[in-house]
């Protein structure tokens, strides 16, 4: 399945097709299958497929497509997490963690001024970006995992870049959301905005040419074309310039790290393969299923399910503040997931009543942007990537760096800016997610594959700290037999312990089921709009047939590549 091609995308994609049809021989699956948030990228995607290259090959095609197309999510100045599928009789998972890092002159008063925190600071500008993490990524995975050069696979970006993308409605609205802070910076006003300082006009071409240049220094140098040489003096020159504390060294020290996934047996034979720390979602993920294996929620009407996903949120999300970078933390994942712990938090759940988070023992949550983006990526022979990627609020801290393109992350607000109390958001600070020299934030991005014996799926999607509940949502549309289409479609409502409050979509709920929520003891904030943009992958190996699907909230295109027809 997939949507519609629009116009504009229509021929390159027939003719990927016709290209991918001729060169690929039959295999489990046999066909592949995209679904990103953009069209050009999944465009980008395709045409690397075609081009012989593997999963992890289009999955760095799609990735710097994106940092053209949604700068507002992702971008060269971000960073994210890989979840990788190594297709074999037995197939082999990885986890790239390419999170920024923080600068090593970092320290955990880094935003206090005359002994309160300064928002600003960890918001806008130079000062609130952590080392970039995605241009090592899409060098590790060409040359660890891919089939063809990084240059190949960093065509279409680049080309992107140089010739232009439409502006499209999303765009404008992020734009929108930070235009202010857009403004007070030259260099992001003059690429990102219109010649007046406004948001450009609805399908207007947004050109960036230095941002090509350097994905061509990338393309001919790798890693180091990025983190040493002319880009990285310019980084470094362009952030301290500007107030920021980046150092050649700390661009020289980026390291990707791979990490063991979350790995976590459910029923029916089937498992969780999740995102683990400094991932917070994966452990939320697998304790959230645990706990709803202990509760008879398919037999459930919709408000006592609803009942029973929030309660195993709450608990879930109540055990985040626990975590942080495991390589400076201790992190107590294997008491987290224990089979009699989780055991124990189910059988505390109150059938009936909402169980206040202050009768809990407490643990400090966490706050983060919420636009980041996702993507899925399955290959003929069952090679597969879920990614989600990040620069944390729309168009991140607002800052680009002259003659480099790169718009930075704000991702050092992902810490605990306050440690002795509240951060900026006036959530209790986390000690395991304070500010350090060199540490990568804490965050909920998701990726999440479950396989099993006759089913793989994909799941993922932007959202900050709903991503857990989000792909939760969804995941249980997929174990209660639901269509593809509907997974990502599913109406969202979200707990995260603290506040304590059912945040939900608007006309989630029907007035009655609101009522009767609020009769058992909880409190509703409806939202002025959607959230989240998933992007959900589908492979019935018992039937041999795969299905993709994108979020009807975005402008996302979902494509199956059906080859055997083509011939």
């Amino acid at each position: 399945m997939g949507r519609p091609v629009r116009g504009a995308y229509r021929g390159a994609l027939l003719a990927t097709l016709l290209l991918l049809a001729g060169a690929v021989q039959a295999a489990q699956p046999g066909r592949a299958a995209i679904a990103t948030p953009h069209p050009s990228a999944t465009v980008a995607g395709l045409e690397t497929l075609a081009q012989g290259g593997n999963a992890f090959d289009a999955a760095v095609a799609i990735s710097a497509a994106l940092a053209v197309a949604e700068p507002y999510g992702s971008g060269l100045g971000g960073g994210g997490f890989f979840l990788l599928r190594q297709a074999g009789e037995k197939p082999a998972y990885r986890f790239l963690d390419a999170r920024e890092r923080a600068p090593l002159a970092a320290h955990p008063r880094l935003y206090v001024r005359d002994g309160k925190v300064d928002p600003a600071l960890s918001l806008d500008g130079p000062l609130a970006a952590a080392i970039p993490g995605l241009p090592a990524a899409l060098a590790d995975l060409a040359s660890r995992y891919g089939r063809l050069p990084l240059a190949d696979s960093l065509t279409p970006a680049i080309r992107l870049a140089r010739d232009g993308i439409s502006v499209d409605r999303i765009y404008r609205e992020r734009a929108s959301w930070r235009l202010s802070s857009m403004r007070d910076d030259h260099e992001t006003a003059r690429l990102f905005l219109d010649h007046k300082g406004e948001v450009p006009e609805e399908f207007s071409l947004l050109r960036q040419p230095e941002l090509a240049n350097t994905l061509e220094r990338m393309a001919r140098y790798g890693k180091a074309g990025f983190y040493s040489g002319p880009t990285a003096e310019k980084l470094v020159q362009g952030v301290n310039a500007a107030g920021g504390i980046w150092s050649l060294r700390d661009l020289a020290d980026y390291k990707t790290v791979e990490r063991q996934p979350i790995r976590f047996p459910l029923a029916d034979g089937r498992e969780l393969i999740g995102a683990p720390p400094p991932s917070a979602g994966g452990i939320a993920l697998a304790q959230s299923l645990a706990m709803l294996q202990e509760l008879p929620w398919r037999k459930s009407d919709r408000v006592q399910r609803t009942h029973y996903v929030v309660e195993v949120l709450r608990r879930a999300y109540r055990d985040r503040g626990l975590l942080g970078d495991p390589d400076f933390v201790a992190i107590p994942q294997a008491r987290l997931l224990d089979a009699a712990y989780l055991k124990k938090l189910a059988s505390g759940i109150d059938a009936r009543r909402a169980t206040p988070s202050s009768s809990l023992p407490p643990s400090p949550p966490l706050h983060e942007g919420d636009h980041t983006t996702h993507f899925a990526v399955i290959d003929k022979d069952g090679n597969a990537v879920a990614a989600t990627l990040s620069i944390n609020l729309p168009f991140g801290a607002a800052f680009t760096v002259p003659g480099t393109g790169v718009l930075l992350n704000d991702e050092m607000d992902d810490f605990a800016a306050n440690p002795e109390g509240a951060n900026a958001y006036g959530l209790a600070a986390s000690q395991a997610n304070a500010v350090g020299s060199g540490k990568r934030p804490l965050s909920s991005m998701s990726p999440t594959f479950i396989e099993s014996e006759q089913e793989f799926t994909a799941f993922g999607t932007p959202g900050g700290s709903r991503i857990p509940s989000m792909v939760l949502l969804s995941v249980l549309e997929y174990l209660d037999g639901q269509p593809v289409s509907r997974w990502p479609a599913v109406a969202r409502y979200h707990h995260q312990y603290l506040p304590d409050q059912i945040e939900h979509e608007p006309g989630a709920f029907s007035s009655s089921e609101s009522a009767e929520l609020q009769a058992r003891g909880y409190s509703l904030k409806p939202l002025s709009r959607n959230y989240g943009n998933q992007q959900v992958l589908f492979w019935n190996k018992a039937k041999g047939s795969l299905e993709a699907a994108s979020d009807p909230r975005g402008l996302g295109l979902s494509e199956i590549l059906e080859i055997e027809k083509l011939k």
